[in-house]
């Protein structure tokens, strides 16, 4: 497929800057794949499309406080780096992107908070890109890092307003645990404790695997040929425990529905030759999904309503299918549904 044909409008007044206050009182468009009907109802209601043991895959990543707000040394000059990933623990080392580039290079000093936090760069990775080295004597980084960072909020919404505080906790899922992610996976955004626990009283199983979502998921396609995109890559850990429940779905011919695009694709980095999802204690995947392509393992998808040219409208038109998916956009338009990170929700089935 081709890059102009995820083109769309979407007008900015679309675009959600806050989430609902109430999170399973977003909307939710059902999108039928067997009768293309198309319906509309409050994620709360979601519960209504599943029954006793489905399973519902979700992502227990969580997103650490991955923007700081610095000054470069001598120049005093004002500086934001954006945390990417962790290249050695032991080094300090990080993969980072900095703004603006083109006044950081290779030997600078980077001072955060009240000096608190200082940072010396050490090479050039792309034209924004750097590895870093902090600078610090302390047993926990992440504990420096609820101190001096800020919710990595998608530029887009960065753009449109500043980061409240409110944002360090609604940027967040309820099944937040494992330390990784410098973006949220937005599906899982919206469920609450008290709808987990309807849909567990409903005999519906829930059940984690880990990926951390890297900032390519907002990273834009430069290529008209979608098979020469080539995709950041993002660790993944599919535990044994997910793997029993999932195949035992599929083996009943249950539903198993990947919470977020994200979700998928971990879930389809790690298939048995007979099309069932297996264990992985750590991984990296890179695999980026568009038509023509068969899944092996979900057959149920909840994700939000994506920009433009992203891939996660490219991966959610190739397991909704084409047509319907864009014409349920075009719907989701007239209807004003909202786009993007703080969304509303799409449930395919």
């Amino acid at each position: 497929m081709k890059l102009s044909e995820f083109r769309f409008n979407l007008p900015d007044s679309l675009i959600a800057q806050y989430p609902e206050k109430n999170r399973d009182e977003s909307r939710l468009m059902v999108v039928n794949r067997k009768t293309e009907e198309i319906t509309e109802c409050l994620f709360k209601d979601v519960i209504n499309y599943f029954n006793e043991n489905d399973v519902m895959v979700v992502n227990d990543t969580k997103v650490f406080p991955a923007l700081l707000y610095g000054y470069k040394e001598k120049t005093q000059a004002k500086i934001e780096v954006f945390l990417l990933r962790e290249l050695n623990k032991e080094e300090h080392l990080w993969d980072v992107l900095v703004d603006p580039a083109r006044k950081i290079r290779v030997g600078n000093k980077l001072y955060f908070g009240n000096d608190d936090l200082v940072a010396e760069v050490v090479d050039n990775t792309t034209s924004r890109g750097r590895t870093i080295r902090f600078l610090y004597d302390h047993p926990n980084f992440y504990s420096i890092l609820d101190q001096l960072g800020e919710t990595p909020l998608p530029k887009l919404i960065r753009n449109m307003r500043a980061t409240e505080p409110e944002d360090r906790e609604r940027f967040q899922t309820i099944f937040a645990d494992k330390i990784g992610a410098v973006a949220a996976p937005t599906a899982g955004l919206h469920f609450t404790k008290q709808l987990v626990k309807r849909l567990e009283i409903k005999g519906i199983n829930i059940t984690p695997l880990t990926i951390h979502i890297g900032l390519g998921t907002f990273r834009s396609v430069d290529v008209e040929d979608l098979t020469k995109h080539k995709s950041d890559s993002e660790n993944f850990i599919i535990p044994s425990a997910t793997v029993d429940m999932v195949n035992d779905a599929i083996t009943q011919q249950r539903r198993v529905c990947a919470v977020g695009t994200a979700t998928l694709k971990a879930m389809e980095s790690s298939v048995t030759a007979s099309g069932k999802l297996k264990s992985n204690p750590g991984a990296w995947t890179d695999k980026f999904i568009f038509a023509p392509y068969d899944f092996n393992v979900p057959n149920a998808l909840i994700t939000n309503f994506h920009l433009p040219e992203s891939t996660l409208l490219m991966t959610t038109c190739t397991f909704g299918g084409y047509n319907l998916i864009m014409k349920a956009y075009e719907e989701a338009i007239r209807r004003k549904f909202r786009f993007f990170t703080y969304g509303d929700a799409m449930l395919i089935i």
